[in-house]
């Protein structure tokens, strides 16, 4: 009696670890890629740990320590209301993360979905997903986001909503291509031949080898998606007062920056911090996870 060959219990699991491994080995090698993750698993230890680390309420106000110059009892001043900067930037980067996680788990799935279906059918099926993308990608981003939240109505979850809108057509465009390049590869034609179904090629064989370039393009969106949420919130369009968002700071602090510039720096260069390190992360993925930089 002949057995058949089966995968040692846990291969998969080591195999995905070992690639894992590899994935990481890369990014720490680059100096600029390890600026950007330790800023962020920076951004995400202050957001866990925010009632502990910030030292003031940031909601308190104290108006008589309004526009306090940054000093041991205020580590980044207080704005116009006396209220602790240094603990309202704390406490925004729950709000910056919350906004940057729902965004990238709705637009993830649904552009990756329409841009692996376009490009593996084709035709009509085709023609119709990318002339809606070419309709929302006809607009600047921060136009249309503003343009669904003016129909929406102005509120945080509404803006997670006009961002994600906004942001599916460049990851649908993306996946589209990659697919079109594989839908005709030795494999997945042997997989059709052997009664695959449409959906199990979809899933198990086209959608994996694109989800490389989509975690990458992932990633570098996010920074847009800060600099979209920090806009709208500029703009009063996004997280509601008293909600210490970095936006919505920037906003408040303005009248007084030329005298209280603490109002507005601090804000401003966590901004470019945070938007600074997921570009550097995504530049860094970029190189890993490329196989021509690994063949090279």
């Amino acid at each position: 009696m002949t057995t058949s060959t089966l995968p040692a219990p846990g291969g998969a699991w080591q195999a995905w670890w070992a690639d894992a491994s590899a994935t990481a080995r890369k990014l720490l090698a680059n100096p600029l890629t390890a600026i950007g993750m330790a800023v962020i698993a920076l951004l995400v230890l202050v957001a866990l740990f925010a009632p502990w680390i910030a030292t003031h309420d940031p909601l308190r106000q104290d108006l008589a320590a309004a526009l306090q110059p940054p000093s041991s009892a205020h580590w980044f001043g207080t704005d116009e209301f006396g209220r602790d900067v240094f603990s309202r930037l704390v406490h925004g980067t729950r709000i910056t993360l919350f906004i940057v996680v729902l965004v990238t788990v709705v637009v993830g799935p649904l552009g990756m979905g329409i841009g692996v279906v376009s490009g593996y059918f084709g035709g009509r099926v085709d023609l119709l997903c990318m002339r809606v993308a070419d309709v929302f990608l006809s607009f600047p981003s921060l136009v249309l986001a503003l343009a669904f939240v003016a129909a929406l109505g102005p509120g945080l979850d509404h803006a997670v909503l006009a961002i994600a809108l906004t942001a599916w057509p460049a990851i649908a465009r993306l996946a589209r291509a990659e697919a079109m390049t594989l839908r005709n590869a030795d494999y997945i034609v042997a997989a059709q031949l052997q009664g695959a179904s449409h959906l199990r090629v979809l899933c198990r064989h086209l959608a994996p080898l694109c989800l490389p370039s989509v975690l990458v393009r992932l990633t570098m969106n996010m920074a847009s998606v800060v600099l979209t949420a920090a806009g709208l919130g500029f703009l009063g369009l996004g997280a509601q007062p008293p909600l210490p968002e970095w936006g919505a700071m920037i906003s408040e602090g303005r009248r007084y920056m030329l005298d209280s510039w603490w109002t507005v720096a601090a804000p401003g260069a966590a901004i470019l911090a945070v938007s600074m390190a997921f570009n550097l992360l995504g530049d860094g993925l970029n190189d890993a996870l490329d196989p021509r930089q690994s063949s090279s």
